[in-house]
Formats: C-alpha cells, sequence, structure tokens
C-alpha cells in the first residue's frame, strides 16, 4: 500500500462533502508567508509529504502562528527537519481550527466484512474510553444516525461549557461520505480523520490519512 500526503488525503475527503481547513501547500518560508497572509491569521503549519504520518511525534506541527515573522520561521525550521528517506517534502499552512471536542472517524476493511465506517472519541479520552463504533459499507443517512447514536459519550455531543451540540446531520454527512469513498474508490484501503474538531457544532477534519493500493 501507499500513503497520500495529508495535503492530498484532505483534498480526496473533501472532494465528497468532509469539512477541512483553508489551507495552501508551500514549497519556501516566503511562499508560506504569502499563504497565511491570503488564508487569514491564526495558522497552522505542518511539514507535508506522502513519507510523513506522524508528524506531531516528530515534531513537525506548529501551531498558533499569529503574524508573517512566526510563520517564516516556522517554515525554515520544519523544512530543516527534513530526513532524507522523507523524500519530497512541502509545506502546509492551514487556518487554525480550535474546539474543545474531538472525535476520530474513518473507513477501513475487514477482512471477513470488508469495508466499515468508523466513529469514535478523539483528544486525549480516546485510549481511556475506548469509546469507537462501526457500521458496514454501503451506508444509508439511517445508518450514519444509528452509528452517532451508538457512541456511549452521548453527553459529550450536547452542549458542553458554553459550545453547541455536536450537529449530528453535519457528523453523519461525513460518516456518508466515507461511505461514498469505500464505494467509488475501490483503490482507497484506509482513511483516518484523526482528530475531527467539533467547530461551533460542526466536525472539521484537520487531519486526514489516506492509504491506497499501490
Amino acid at each position: 500500500m501507499a500513503t497520500l500526503s495529508e495535503a492530498e488525503s484532505k483534498r480526496l475527503v473533501a472532494s465528497y462533502g468532509v469539512p477541512v481547513p483553508a489551507e495552501e501547500v508551500v514549497a519556501s518560508a516566503s511562499a508560506a508567508e504569502a499563504a497565511a497572509e491570503r488564508i487569514g491569521f491564526p495558522v497552522v503549519a505542518k511539514l507535508c509529504g506522502p513519507a510523513i504520518s506522524h508528524k506531531s511525534e516528530r515534531g513537525l506541527v506548529r501551531l498558533g502562528l499569529t503574524d508573517a515573522a512566526a510563520v517564516r520561521a516556522a517554515a525554515e525550521a520544519l523544512m530543516a527537519a527534513a530526513r532524507p528517506e522523507d523524500g519530497a517534502v512541502e509545506v502546509l499552512i492551514g487556518a487554525m481550527a480550535s474546539g474543545n471536542r474531538e472525535l476520530i472517524a474513518g473507513l477501513a476493511h475487514d477482512p471477513q466484512f470488508g469495508p466499515c465506517v468508523m466513529l469514535g472519541l478523539g483528544g486525549v479520552l480516546a485510549e481511556a474510553l475506548g469509546d469507537v463504533a462501526f457500521r458496514l459499507v454501503p451506508l444509508s443517512r439511517v445508518d450514519a444516525l444509528d452509528l452517532v447514536d451508538d457512541l456511549a459519550s452521548q453527553a459529550l455531543l450536547g452542549a458542553v461549557r458554553g459550545d453547541p451540540p455536536v450537529d449530528r446531520e453535519r457528523l453523519a454527512d461525513v460518516l456518508v461520505a466515507l461511505g461514498e469513498i469505500a464505494t467509488a474508490e475501490p483503490g482507497v484501503r484506509s482513511v483516518d480523520l484523526n482528530p475531527l474538531i467539533v467547530v461551533d457544532g460542526v466536525p472539521v477534519a484537520v487531519d486526514a490519512l489516506v492509504e491506497v493500493d499501490r
């Protein structure tokens, strides 16, 4: 299998209707500054390439950049951190999405049952609570809404600390989109949307990883 870069992965899922932040991929620090000005501050900067899948573990993410000087410095540092085994790399500049709740969603292939869509609780509580649910593809809208209802942590989907409830219809849109990818893109083996940050009730995929057959 081969892995698409984060930018390529996001373009794919966005083409099926998954919300993603406004972002641009650039090849230089000066281009990063210009992209940030177009997108609007604050922004995030990440080193991006098909061989880079664990950016946070390697310190390849810079969050909350509020001016052009910070973007230039971040882009220069990220490009300097590239390793030979990373191959061709670029810098992704994206709008900073902020929210107090994180979800995860994805598409996986079960050896026995075939493609299935996954939804779970994300963030620091994900491993501790193990709140994850699955549905087989094809996935109807009713199935998608049932999948949302299957999460045990329903209180976290409601209004929390002044934030509005998670928009279940918009979340169902994401799950239906994953099912459509499985049907329309037979070369796609897996999709990982982690995290989906809930922004004003809307789940936004701030990171995406897609694996495809070579």
